[in-house]
């Protein structure tokens, strides 16, 4: 008598997944195998290894198999899953927009370091470029006072920072704006904050594939010196900040004498310095109005 083969158990799949990524060049196979896994049983990964000797339902198993062939050609987790975690919260995330990075949370604090003794019941700050909406959603959570506008290019991704916004309870703080930069504001702001694209047309073709073919390149791509959003930027926020206010952007490894230069061409710029991340690379340039 025939019988069926029992179904695999979750440490099975699991060593199987894992597997597939290493060979397919993962740099972070188990890690990766695992997420999708929990995501596949929309289960956390305690779960994993707490019922590791469970049989795995067949149409979980579709669909993680489906997660893995995908990974396998490079696809993002972050995209797979459909969220990020940013600053200890979770973003919607496709591929409309740019994947939240753990570097940018540099900028966070840098933000908070520099607004710390102030009254947040009296900023106002805009978020440029907002993507996710991860910066502007985080800093109406840490500046619950705050008057928060976040303005973005695409009105896609506009409508996932409004959903973000809404899934953390600071729908009603946010207000978005659709135009390039601050083209759609006026201001006056006490903090103009940015993740600009910064990434040059020579380096974006080495971009790992995973970036390079998955991520919006409107979001990475910044003319042939990555700086081109940092210029326009620099030159938009003289007139939409208010004087002692502040101007932080993210910004590329090696473009920080130039951003600088920049900066003090505008001639409306004081007190200008760069912060490094966890990695030690110049990350996040802040300048203060005059």
């Amino acid at each position: 008598m025939n019988r069926e083969a029992s179904p695999p158990t979750l440490k099975t799949v699991l060593q199987e997944g894992t597997a597939l990524l290493q060979r397919s060049g993962s740099p972070s196979p188990r890690l990766d195998a695992e997420l999708l896994l929990a995501g596949a049983l929309k289960r956390d990964r305690v779960f994993l290894y707490r019922e590791s000797g469970a049989a795995m339902e067949k149409e979980a198993l579709e669909r993680y198999r489906g997660l893995i062939g995908r990974r396998q050609a490079g696809e993002p987790v972050a995209y797979l899953l459909g969220r990020k975690e940013f600053w200890s919260l979770d973003f919607i995330v496709d591929r409309r927009v740019l994947i939240p990075r753990p570097e940018t949370e540099v900028l966070v604090e840098e933000v908070i370091r520099l607004f710390r003794d102030t009254n947040d019941g009296t900023l106002s700050f805009i978020d440029v470029g907002t993507g996710s909406g991860a910066l502007a959603v985080t800093l109406a959570r840490l500046f619950p006072g705050a008057r928060v506008a976040a303005s973005d290019i695409s009105l896609e991704a506009l409508g996932i920072a409004a959903a973000n916004s809404e899934r953390h309870g600071v729908r009603h703080r946010i207000d978005f704006f659709c135009g390039d930069l601050l083209d759609a504001v006026k201001g006056p702001f006490d903090c103009i904050v940015s993740n600009p694209p910064y990434i040059d047309a020579g380096t974006y073709v080495r971009l790992d594939p995973g970036v390079r073919d998955f991520e919006p390149a409107g979001a990475l791509l910044a003319g042939p010196e990555g700086i081109e959003c940092h210029r326009a930027l620099a030159v938009q926020a003289k007139a939409r900040l208010r004087p002692g206010g502040w101007l932080v952007m993210e910004a590329g490894e090696g473009q920080g004498d130039r951003i600088r230069g920049l900066l003090e061409a505008c001639g409306a710029y004081e007190d200008i310095f760069f912060r490094r991340d966890y990695g030690g690379r110049d990350r996040v340039v802040a300048a203060r109005r005059s």
